[in-house]
């Protein structure tokens, strides 16, 4: 029961964003959907990568790029990773960079962040590039504003803009 509440709570009150909440089985289904209408930049910061969760994103992420959208990724170097994540990351990085994402990488990052078209703000606990079995959630922001505000509070705006 609470699952389904969080996958479809959606915030509506005067004055404040459209937003809405979203779990681990409604939030890609979501970014599917926005990456697909994506017109000029994708922005995703998270710390993890797994070569599976980019596989199910390389067309979208091919077609993007076909299209002349630009993809920017900051993500943990993969030499901070050990073992299992190391030999995931490393190889899916290399993908993301054949088809000319550019591919940044922050010491210690642990942001969990996608930004589209500089209007379109997903914040939360999901890990967008790794998730696999995990409970998590994100919030769907329809605002320039406040995806302006955390492209420049997280320091984005010096690589993006």
């Amino acid at each position: 029961m609470i699952t389904r509440i969080l996958a479809c709570f959606k915030h509506t009150e005067p004055g404040l964003p459209n937003s809405r909440l979203l779990n681990e089985k409604t939030f890609y289904p979501a970014l599917l959907d926005d990456l697909r209408a994506c017109k000029s930049e994708v922005i995703i910061e998270c710390p993890f990568i797994t070569s599976r969760r980019i596989a199910k994103l390389m067309r979208v992420f091919r077609e993007l790029r076909q299209r002349g959208v630009k993809i920017t990724i900051n993500t943990r170097d993969p030499r901070e990773h050990d073992g299992y994540l190391r030999s995931e990351a490393t190889p899916a990085v290399a993908a993301l960079q054949s088809l000319g994402v550019q591919v940044l990488y922050t010491d210690g990052h642990h942001r969990k962040l996608v930004i589209l078209d500089s209007k379109i703000l997903y914040e939360g606990s999901l890990n967008v590039l790794s998730q696999n079995y995990s409970c998590e959630i994100m919030r769907r922001i329809e605002s320039g504003e406040l995806a302006a505000q955390m492209i420049d509070f997280t320091r984005l705006n010096t690589f993006c803009r």
